[in-house]
């Protein structure tokens, strides 16, 4: 399924990017080279942070993509009180990463929550319930899925543009976490996890997870 965005900056760029391009050029004005350089060199990283681009996403409806880019740190497997076997996958984004965040399958957004918390650093797994974070509840007809953004030592800001009663889309944007973040993505215990500790995943277009042969699927 092909990715239709067509501007590779995410619009959230925009409050510092305008600023810090507007003090290269007055530095410029004023001849103060050093300067000039220094609020260039940052406008050009905020727009390499805020990079949004295109994605193959994959067709087939039993796989489940990752939610965001960067190296998977934890793979934990749990008991929910409610829906039984879990597994979690744990995605570390360092600033090098691109930040955008993907519904991993097609559902319903049925809630979202916010947790507000502490700011450790993201790869240590304390941040998955001590950090601030945000996650989003999606149900389809046959599973619930869970991702949360959650927010690091440098993030301090999580940007989520869905609510509760959105549709959710596989691959679609869902969100953003500002310079450094993890994203958790917690699933039903009997889907086959396709990726392991150490690798290195692309939001939407790398395949994390998908429904075994013999267990019911269907779309929607």
């Amino acid at each position: 399924m092909a990715d239709t965005q067509r501007i590779p900056i995410a619009r959230e760029a925009i409050p510092f990017i305008i600023p810090l391009l507007a003090a290269s050029v007055l530095w410029l004005l004023l001849q103060l080279w050093a300067l000039s350089v220094l609020f260039f060199l940052l406008g050009a990283f905020v727009l390499f942070f805020f990079r949004d681009p295109r994605r193959s996403i994959p067709a087939e409806d039993n796989l489940l993509v990752s939610p965001a880019d960067g190296r998977v740190v934890r793979i934990t497997a749990y008991q929910d009180p409610q829906l039984g076997a879990r597994r979690k996958i744990s995605i570390f984004l360092s600033i090098f990463n691109v930040h955008i965040n993907r519904f991993p399958f097609s559902g319903m957004v049925q809630h979202t929550q916010y947790f507000p918390g502490r700011f450790l650093a993201a790869f240590r797994h304390q941040a998955s319930e001590e950090n601030e974070r945000n996650t989003l509840e999606i149900h389809n007809q046959q599973m619930i899925v869970r991702v949360t953004q959650i927010a690091g030592l440098i993030a301090r800001r999580i940007v989520c543009w869905k609510k509760s009663g959105d549709r959710a889309i596989r691959g679609e944007r869902f969100g953003l976490i500002r310079f450094g973040s993890r994203v958790d993505l917690d699933l039903p215990g009997d889907l086959e996890i396709l990726v392991k500790v150490g690798d290195h995943i692309h939001g939407g277009s790398d395949v994390v997870a998908k429904v075994k042969s013999g267990r019911a699927f269907v779309s929607n």
